[in-house]
């Protein structure tokens, strides 16, 4: 019977097609029957199905998905890089194990890797397994190493409890997870991939197109270096590591069977846990990489150590000194760091550095046996040993790895990291033994000069008690001197602005604390050209910007801060002292500033794409923004104002958020810009008020506009405007439709509201856009922007619903509409106007001076 049916199949698939069995409950298939475009195969507890899938009903794909979702997740696509083209398509098991996709034509569109050949078996069946594991194995065989085929080995872009990712020595065979071409639309090969090296001690690399961006650490014995965060906890998720003569691989399990957890990369560059939240039906990001500035690969370059609570971030080890003393001074660690002294082999020292992760360990010598001080004295001896430390921590630590060149991609941690032990000169680890010594008497001699001082002060205040009946009249009167002078001075710092008034809140220091570059007023001059016009890239309500170029080449951008301009000192300092905290690819770099006489300027790094705004509105540029482009600079801005809100050191509020405020570099990626109306919150505070309403109207949120309220919530909105700006293509300002009173906001709400959401896209772009993206998109802006605060999501919520097709998005209600009263745009900070802002009818006139 079973040769017959292959000879109904080799003569007519179209037989085969309509005549076999119906598949729609079952975990199995056998050899006779064949899995249709409209069934499915569903695992025994009904976790996952196998079923052919389309994102636009004209290209089909065989995958493996969640049941668990409303969306049915994606975890594994076999014809990922051969999509389907027609409906009438099937999946076929043959006699000999092998798993194939045949069209309508007859034609093979996939076939599964077999790694044994021209073999015959009993009675091969496909079956589902609950682990979301799709098995080739004989139908009375349950051991997994005995499998015929198993989807496991060939993951795509997810990784679930089970998998293994690495190397198997015996087959000489690589398993790995590699992002889809777009997340949400295209699942062939991406650019993105997440790979083991196992050469020296082995660590996992996330890679784009080849290149390492983010690296993993070596295992320690309880986690990985690079991830100290990864704690296994009871019932939930473990993590385990093998190496082995026959293979090396890192998998984790579940422990409790109602938690779903998987590990996946996406096409923007994300490696991310994400674990599954029943009560809210959505996928919650547990953990995601690379999450900072140090997780970066080689962001400080050899012997640098990053450190995100350092300002700057990049600092040398002990006993070396940057190796580009300018590109260091602009914030540039790559080039890392070069040692003070040479060493001599004999009376070498060792720098014990703690909490760090491991510098890269594909190159090192590694001896499993070794106790750390055996490892130390086997270093100590051989010339050419830059470092050691433990393999693994566990029980004390264990083990030896020693570096035998550079030390590269060093990251230092508040806790959870492991000891390192760095080679230096005799003369470098008696300096700073001098120095700790001398650091030691100094603080001992202040000891005994306190304690004097102590004596001397408590001497007076007898005194002063005795003489308090006769000095009683002058301490009164100098009591209220007192308070007057301290009346005025808190008057001053209300009028003083943000850097004043947050100073005690933030724990900062006076700008002349603050680590930055000063460049000289000349030297700017003639990078300038003297400010010619023709090196003038825009000007906004604080002064105009200029493009130039420094002797050594680098070309920067100057904000000439106008000499009559509403950003004074205060703002000023704000501005410096806000950004040269800041560390993050979606936010502007600040080089230095130059402050002469009554000529303050900002130097930031060149971008040379310029503003959003001078794109995005221009007809003839704005073609350039393809959908695929506006979508990565609405995630951008996204990641750089979730740092400014949660993840930098402190909360930021930016309170001027628009498109011209957006600078594009030569790739796109977008970088918000000009700090100088932030505000720094503190970790508990959750909003403020200000009597001084500034911001650009039609960005700025209802609670802000008309009482002065700000929050991150009044960012979040901003951040709305910008998105139905960027999908549309069109300002929210001076935005008319046949309705004159709506904006852009009210535009895009009715669209919604009508089910035409789509009609809201640039006219410019061209349909190789995804619709679920794209709609997507716009339900997080009419989101952002809702009438009440309390409505909006956080950032983190945004970034989240941006970059997950999973996450569950709740239905937007009404935004607030804020209108001027005339469709130019004003900027109200540096601006004396009247304005009218609306909001759902109720209409009140704020007179605004700077």
């Amino acid at each position: 019977m079973r040769g017959f049916t292959l000879c109904l199949l080799c003569l007519s698939t179209s037989i085969l097609f309509f005549s076999k069995p119906s598949i729609s409950a079952s975990d199995t298939l056998t050899t006779t029957q064949s899995l249709k475009t409209n069934e499915t195969l569903l695992s025994p507890n009904g976790i996952f199905q196998l079923s052919f899938f389309s994102f636009n009903n004209f290209t089909w794909y065989l995958g493996i998905r969640y049941t668990i979702d409303h969306k049915k997740t994606v975890v594994w696509v076999a014809n990922r890089n051969t999509p389907i083209q027609n409906f009438n398509a099937f999946l076929k098991l043959t006699d000999a194990g092998k798993l194939i996709i045949i069209d309508q034509s007859q034609k093979t569109i996939w076939a599964s890797n077999q790694r044994t050949k021209n073999a015959t078996f009993n009675n091969p069946i496909l079956q589902l397994l609950d682990s979301g594991n799709l098995v080739v194995k004989e139908s009375n065989e349950n051991d997994p190493t005995k499998f015929i085929w198993q989807s496991f080995d060939y993951p795509t872009d997810t990784l679930l409890p089970g998998m293994k990712l690495g190397w198997n020595f015996d087959t000489n065979t690589e398993t790995f997870i590699n992002s889809w071409k777009v997340t949400d639309q295209d699942p062939s090969f991406g650019d993105i991939s997440f790979k083991m090296d196992y050469h020296g001690l082995p660590e996992i690399f996330l890679l784009d197109k080849g290149r390492r961006i983010y690296r993993s650490g070596p295992w320690n014995g309880k986690r990985f270096s690079g991830v100290p965060e990864m704690q296994p906890v009871t019932d939930s998720i473990k993590f385990n590591f093998v190496e082995n003569e026959h293979e090396v691989f890192y998998t984790f399990s579940i422990g409790n069977e109602s938690l779903f957890s998987r590990l996946s990369v996406n096409s923007l560059g994300k490696l991310q846990r994400l674990t599954w939240i029943q009560s809210g039906q959505l996928w919650s990001t547990f953990w995601y990489a690379p999450k900072d500035q140090c997780d970066n690969y080689r962001e400080c370059g050899p012997y640098g150590i990053c450190d995100t609570n350092a300002s700057p971030v990049c600092q040398c080890v002990k006993g070396f000194r940057p190796k580009n003393h300018q590109a260091w001074n602009l914030r540039d660690g790559s080039d890392g760091c070069v040692r003070n002294n040479e060493l001599d082999c004999g009376s070498d020292r060792f720098l014990k550095l703690v909490n760090v992760k491991l510098p890269e360990t594909s190159s090192v010598f590694v001896n499993r046996s070794m106790s750390v001080f055996e490892c130390g004295e086997f270093c100590k001896r051989n010339c050419s040993c830059t470092g050691y430390a433990n393999i693994e921590i566990v029980d004390g630590g264990s083990g030896c790895v020693m570096w035998l060149d550079e030390l590269i991609d060093i990251r230092l941690y508040p806790s959870g990291g492991q000891d390192l032990f760095v080679r230096l000169s005799a003369s470098d680890v008696e300096e700073d033994e001098a120095r700790e010594s001398s650091d030691h008497k100094t603080a001992k001699a202040i000891g005994i000069m306190v304690g004097g001082a102590a004596i001397i002060f408590l001497i007076i205040g007898i005194c002063f008690l005795w003489r308090k009946k006769k000095l009683q009249c002058l301490f009164k009167m100098k009591s209220e001197k007192r308070a007057a002078s301290l009346e005025r001075s808190q008057d001053l710092l209300m009028t003083e602005g943000v850097f004043t008034s947050n100073r005690e809140q933030s724990g900062e220091n006076n700008l002349d604390d603050l680590e930055l570059p000063f460049f000289d007023f000349n030297t700017i001059t003639l990078a300038t050209n003297n400010f010619s016009e023709e090196n003038k890239l825009g000007q906004g309500g604080f002064g105009i910007v200029y493009k130039g170029r420094l002797i050594e080449g680098q070309e920067i951008a100057v904000k000439r801060l106008s000499k009559n301009s509403g950003q004074g000192v205060d703002e000023f300092k704000n501005e410096v002292k806000l950004i040269v905290k800041l560390q993050h690819r979606n936010l502007v770099r600040l080089l230095g500033c130059s402050i002469q006489i009554d000529e303050k300027m900002l130097v930031y790094e060149y971008l040379e794409n310029r503003s959003l705004d001078a794109i995005l509105f221009n007809k003839t540029k704005r073609a350039l923004l393809d959908w695929q482009r506006r979508f990565k600079i609405i995630c951008g801005i996204a990641r750089g104002l979730l740092y400014l809100h949660q993840d930098s050191r402190f909360r930021i509020i930016h309170r001027d958020l628009k498109a011209s405020n957006i600078l594009l570099d030569k790739e796109m990626n977008p970088k918000i810009s000009d700090f100088g109306m932030a505000r720094i919150f503190g970790t508990d505070q959750t909003e403020a008020n200000t009597v001084r309403v500034v911001g650009t109207y039609g960005y700025m949120s209802p609670e802000y506009a008309m009482d002065g309220i700000f929050s991150v919530k009044s960012d979040v909105f901003s951040f709305g405007v910008l998105v139905m700006e960027i999908i549309s293509g069109k300002k929210n300002r001076g935005f008319y439709s046949a309705n004159k009173e709506l904006n852009l906001l009210g535009h895009g709400w009715n669209l919604w509201t009508e089910g035409k959401a789509l009609e809201l896209i640039d006219s410019s772009i061209d349909n190789s856009y995804s619709q679920s993206e794209v709609l997507r998109c716009i339900q997080v802006g009419l989101l952002c922007v809702q009438e009440r605060a309390e409505d909006r999501p956080t950032m983190s919520s945004v970034v989240l619903m941006l970059s997950s097709e999973t996450a569950t998005i709740t239905q937007p209600k009404n935004p607030g509409f804020c209108l001027g009263s005339n469709p130019i745009e004003t900027d109200s900070s540096s601006s004396k106007q009247e304005e009218s802002c609306t909001v759902n009818q109720v209409t009140v006139t704020m007179l605004d001076g700077r």
